[in-house]
């Protein structure tokens, strides 16, 4: 079953009714009418709007049912991720697993992590008919923990090529903003798998900044950022002017990426599904039930 996204982007006060999320939106208004949602059918919150009410009654109800909650600052961006300390029955048994995994396996996990991320490149670029001999090549030369950078030196071509003049850059022009906001909302749905895998989200297999509390979500989601690559470029492609970007109609649409299908093996499963399956199989990489990490493959 897929678990419903709430976001919010006006006032409101969330509480908890007779174990269902009580939502009442713009409660100042004395004819505001309230709604109720199963709480077992919420896998996460968004709450967009410095003018939100959520009782402590309702985020403890929330975490019991492994619900992520999500804030966003003035300009729209996710800026804090509330997880569930508890996830799941066995997290000590798997941190243990997780904490004593070898530099070679690792090493290993993460040349499986880039190679799935140009796939998925790939992809894209095939989807929107550009080039992609060169990503082609480099993602044979994927070694064991990339040593040489191949990630790199895929993305500066995969950008390079899919739009035109176009520079990948954090604080740069758009639709930097839209990926950004769309490569946030995925790490957080990472975060949220990780955790309710029993994994702890700070112990990358990559990664490894000690002011990063995400490492392992930065690793996980880097073969999903193509999903929400092609999603802001439909945008992108239905728009006469990139003025006003990322609007309330541009994060909708963004956000509906989690209900995208893609292949995992030979299944077909939103990403939002999808996301728990390639945690649950890192698991089981770390236990060495298995050789190699479930992620999706973009689906032409």
């Amino acid at each position: 079953m897929i678990k419903q996204t709430l976001y919010f982007s006006n006032p409101a006060y969330l509480s908890l009714k007779n174990d269902q999320l009580c939502i009442k939106v713009n409660p100042s208004n004395k004819d505001s009418q309230e709604v109720t949602r199963p709480i077992e059918d919420i896998g996460v919150i968004i709450m967009d709007h410095g003018q939100i009410t959520i009782t402590h009654q309702a985020i403890r109800a929330l975490q019991r049912n492994k619900s992520a909650i999500i804030s966003c600052d003035d300009s729209h961006m996710p800026a804090g991720l509330m997880l569930p300390f508890n996830a799941n029955s066995l997290q000590s048994k798997v941190m243990k697993t997780q904490l004593s995994a070898s530099l070679p396996l690792n090493k290993n996990l993460w040349q499986q992590t880039i190679k799935a991320k140009i796939h998925n490149q790939i992809a894209v670029l095939r989807y929107y008919g550009k080039n992609t001999k060169r990503l082609k090549v480099l993602v044979e030369r994927v070694q064991s923990g990339d040593p040489n950078n191949i990630e790199g030196q895929a993305s500066a071509y995969y950008w390079k090529t899919l739009i035109d003049g176009f520079v990948r850059d954090q604080y740069g022009d758009p639709p930097n903003g839209m990926l950004n906001y769309g490569y946030a909302i995925i790490r957080s749905m990472v975060a949220r798998a990780i955790v309710a895998s029993g994994l702890h989200p700070t112990l990358g297999i990559f990664h490894k900044n000690q002011y990063n509390a995400y490492c392992l979500a930065d690793d996980i989601m880097e073969p999903y950022r193509p999903f929400v690559d092609a999603k802001v470029l439909s945008i992108c492609h239905q728009k006469e002017s990139l003025e006003g970007f990322l609007n309330k109609n541009d994060r909708a649409s963004i956000l509906s990426v989690m209900t995208a299908d893609a292949k995992y093996g030979n299944k077909k499963r939103p990403l939002y599904i999808g996301l728990s399956m390639t945690t649950a199989s890192l698991v089981q990489c770390y236990e060495g039930k298995k050789r190699k990490i479930l992620y999706p493959e973009i689906i032409n």
